[in-house]
């Protein structure tokens, strides 16, 4: 039994140290693949004391060509888009819906693009596009994409070049890539809408390149005779590209993140992992010396050499671990095909990773050699006689050093269980709290250009259905991101910053947001000129705005309380719900929201709204789905990392549980006989379960004490990552120190259980 728990503890622990790294080596090499990363920097701008990372047209252009030092710089949208189109291929069409992004010509110049077919200049041609290989793939097969068309509803595009997917951990994507218009928004200072990312000659010279554009740009030409950089609040902020991956905080920043913290956290869940692994396996083998002792001694009183006995001991140990590191790799491959390799973003290929795989097995062998030495030594160093008379005992030296061990291993379970306790907690807080509106019954699914032309047929289709209540539309898509839509106005002669929400008259009334002042969007306010504004108390406090008054011609209706309509990973800012008016520069609804009735059938409400949009455009992929699974979607990272730690934690505690049977087992086996004599002098079976386990709970309560602290400053730490926080609640420390308590007194209980009523005279008996 000692040898298979040794083996499954260490096996475990490897496979899941080994996960963890590769999860930390995905995102430690995020965008370092291309060439000269160091050299690859985003800007942001700074206005006092918001950074953001889009940026306007003619001001990056400016910034462009303004020092010698920036070999080249480039645009792209912050967001991609679904586009829809088809291929024709002997007479059939086949129809498609892949993401897509512009940028300007120079993207290739930035980044790394390996072509296979084509050249980085096919985007200065017009109406071409490049395409990740995996899509031409897909599309034609091993036959060149080069020439052929992607036909949309509003025209076609030529595939002028195919580069090489990117690895997933990067924030360019295999995205389908076209052009920049020449003279979009050329001249437009006051539409920020791209991110900007530049190559300079070399990294040393950022700091020079602000300051150096200051002295030949003109800003009162822009922003008038009073401006001053320094009064304004203006600055460039400059992040190296493998950074942009951690920076939080930056406004209309769409690009994957991770918290340091969090990989710090599953870096050391991985040490941890690992050691205890190690401490278990010496404890284990320490817990087998009062069965192996008198065999071992045996052999040196017929002649053993101690040096070799010790070596055999030592080799036994080492083949235990690294048949553990053998098994480990295993236990991955069964990982990567169970529904728990989407928990990692990594590739878990075992090939994918060739130094993580070798420095693992470095460190089983090294495992096997540490905790083999000890109990090596241990088992050969009693004097033969005493060890065949049976009347050698426990040094107090050797309990201290196992109680030292197994307090290490207490302290690890107590952090483990509060800290993946409150990542369950803030999980659950941001996808349950009152967020304002009413998110539940709700479906929600884009729409397109063919449901736009027939909206009050496709209305009144879905209203066909008894169970829906009410349908509305929306720009947007509440909850589904940290950042929307900026705009800047003018009011009562000052600038005013607010994030702008479009949707239809009636969205407020069904999706239940409450008018704390005013009233309610009204279908007469889409036909006045310029619309009409709903803002929430924030943006009144904010900028002192009154009911009725105008900001540039569109009215202020009503005011509503803060509404939730972000992510809980930023504050509440000032927004606005808006309903256009006759005068629209081109938005449009992009999403339909079905409100359902209480206690209607939602599985045959969701197939009728499905059918609904294939009775007005067949072809085209919906993308139809219940509101809270948009909520699951916007914390996907949070949920996935959660469960990762909390998988991981439970690993650890498992090892840990283990390591104290080890370590009753060696206590058990080694007062047999205290426990017969005690038996012998009257002491009770409860008696003597209530002495070993008094042991153990002064060890639980000392390091709960030293846990407790450093679990809190963790967690507190970790939570300084969301602007919106669950509580610290205090019954979490007590419920942690109640599972690993229980846990231990059960181990303690049942391994001593047999000794205290087994026949004492066995116990006591001398042969």
């Amino acid at each position: 039994m000692a040898t298979l728990l040794n083996i499954l503890g260490l096996s475990v622990a490897f496979a899941a140290f080994m996960i963890i790294m590769m999860q930390l080596d995905y995102d430690r090499n995020f965008d370092k693949f291309h060439t000269d990363y160091n050299k690859i920097f985003r800007m942001e701008f700074i206005n006092k004391n918001d950074v953001q990372a889009i940026i306007n047209r003619p001001l990056s252009e400016l910034f462009f060509a303004s020092s010698p030092h920036i070999m080249a710089g480039t645009l792209s949208s912050p967001w991609g888009a679904k586009t829809f189109f088809s291929i024709e291929e002997n007479g059939d069409k086949h129809s498609y819906e892949e993401s897509m992004i512009m940028v300007s010509p120079e993207y290739a110049d930035v980044f790394t693009f390996d072509f296979v077919e084509g050249t980085k200049d096919v985007l200065r041609e017009p109406d071409h596009v490049m395409i990740p290989l995996s899509l031409s793939r897909k599309l034609f097969g091993n036959q060149s994409a080069v020439g052929k068309q992607l036909i949309g509803r509003n025209g076609s595009s030529t595939i002028g070049a195919v580069y090489r997917d990117f690895p997933s951990n990067s924030i360019v994507d295999n995205f389908i890539y076209y052009a920049i218009p020449e003279t979009e928004n050329k001249q437009s200072w006051g539409n920020w809408n791209y991110h900007v990312y530049i190559r300079v000659d070399d990294a040393a010279n950022i700091p020079l390149l602000f300051e150096n554009f200051k002295q030949h740009f003109d800003p009162k030409s822009v922003w008038g005779d009073d401006f001053s950089w320094e009064e304004s609040g203006f600055d460039f902020r400059f992040t190296a590209l493998p950074d942009v991956h951690y920076v939080t905080n930056v406004l209309y920043d769409p690009t994957p993140k991770a918290s340091k913290q969090t990989l710090l956290v599953l870096f050391a869940i991985a040490i941890v992992i690992v050691i205890i692994a190690g401490i278990n396996f010496t404890n284990f083998s320490t817990a087998l010396t009062p069965m192996r002792i008198k065999s071992i001694n045996t052999q040196k009183v017929l002649g053993g050499d101690q040096k070799t006995i010790q070596r055999s001991l030592v080799l036994e140990a080492v083949f235990i671990s690294l048949l553990s590191y053998v098994i480990s790799i295993g236990i991955i491959l069964l990982f990567n095909i169970t529904p728990l390799v989407s928990l990692v973003n990594a590739d878990l290929s075992v090939t994918a990773h060739p130094f993580i795989i070798g420095g693992t097995a470095l460190i089983a062998l090294v495992s096997g050699l540490l905790a083999g030495l000890y109990p090596a030594h241990y088992m050969t160093s009693f004097p033969p006689a005493l060890v065949l008379k049976g009347s050698f005992g426990l040094s107090p030296k050797g309990r201290q050093l196992r109680n030292v061990l197994i307090s290490v291993q207490f302290i690890a379970s107590f952090a483990l269980i509060i800290g993946a306790s409150f990542m369950y907690l803030q999980n659950y807080y941001m996808q349950h709290a009152p967020l304002g509106y009413n998110k539940d019954e709700v479906i929600v699914t884009n729409i397109n250009g063919n449901i736009l032309k027939s909206r009050d047929a496709f209305t009144n289709q879905l209203k066909v259905f008894s169970g829906v209540e009410d349908v509305t539309y929306a720009e947007p898509l509440l909850s589904s991101s940290d950042q929307y839509m900026g705009w800047g106005r003018g009011y009562k002669g000052e600038d005013i910053w607010y994030q702008c929400l479009p949707v239809d008259y009636s969205f407020l009334k069904v999706m239940g947001v409450e008018i704390a002042e005013g009233r309610d969007f009204r279908i007469e306010d889409t036909n006045t000129r310029h619309g009409a504004y709903i803002f929430n108390e924030k943006a009144r406090d904010a900028y002192e705005l009154e009911l009725g008054t105008m900001i540039d011609s569109a009215v202020i209706v009503g005011f509503m309380p803060d509404v939730k309509f972000a992510s809980f990973r930023t504050e509440v800012v000032p927004m606005a719900f808006y309903v256009w008016g006759t005068q629209n520069w081109g938005s449009q609804p992009n999403n339909a929201y079905i409100k359902v009735k209480a206690g209607s059938d939602m599985r045959a409400a969701i197939s009728h709204v499905r059918s609904s949009l294939a009775q007005f455009d067949p072809e085209y992929p919906f993308n139809v789905r219940f509101f809270d699974e948009v909520l699951q979607r916007l914390y996907e990272k949070e949920t996935s990392l959660s469960s990762l730690i909390t998988l991981f934690s439970l690993i650890a505690i498992f090892i840990s549980m283990v390591g104290v049977f080890g370590l009753v087992v060696f206590d058990s086996e080694y007062r047999k006989k205290e426990i017969g004599l005690r038996k012998v002098l009257g002491s009770t079976t409860q008696e003597i379960l209530i002495l070993f386990n008094k042991t153990y709970v002064r060890i639980l309560c000392l390091c709960f004490v030293l846990a407790a602290p450093m679990a809190w400053y963790a967690v507190y730490e970790w939570l300084q990552n969301f602007a919106y926080r669950t509580p610290m609640y205090w019954w979490v420390y007590l419920v942690a120190f109640f599972i690993v308590g229980i846990i231990t007194i059960c181990t303690v209980t049942f391994q001593n259980w047999r000794a205290a009523n087994d026949n004492p005279v066995n116990s006591i008996k001398v042969e």
